[in-house]
């Protein structure tokens, strides 16, 4: 929703959401492109690292352990790797996002 963005001082015809602040040591970072009803692993799988995603287009259901985040276009969501997870497309077309891993 745009409503959530504003607009920097400073800035004209610009607009920006912050979608997170400091997370820790960042190791690498992906964009994903997930066609309907793709998504994985198959199976939730753990990790010491976690997860920031951010939703470019579409919108993502993050399967964790005991329950389901949607994250929508222009959010972001930070998966503690220790809890089991996969991540899915949870829409009727292209689902883009870019994947964080953070220390």
């Amino acid at each position: 929703m745009k409503e959530e963005f504003t607009t920097p001082p400073n800035h004209i015809n610009f607009i920006a959401k912050k979608l997170f602040g400091p997370i820790g040591e960042i190791i690498d970072g992906s964009i994903a492109y997930v066609d309907l009803q793709g998504g994985g692993p198959t199976q939730k799988h753990t990790h010491e690292h976690n997860h920031l995603f951010i939703v470019t287009k579409g919108e993502a259901k993050i399967l964790l352990d005991d329950k389901e985040v949607i994250i929508k276009k222009d959010e972001a969501f930070l998966v503690d790797g220790k809890i089991p997870h996969s991540v899915w497309n949870n829409t009727n077309e292209e689902t883009v996002m870019i994947g964080i891993s953070v220390k």
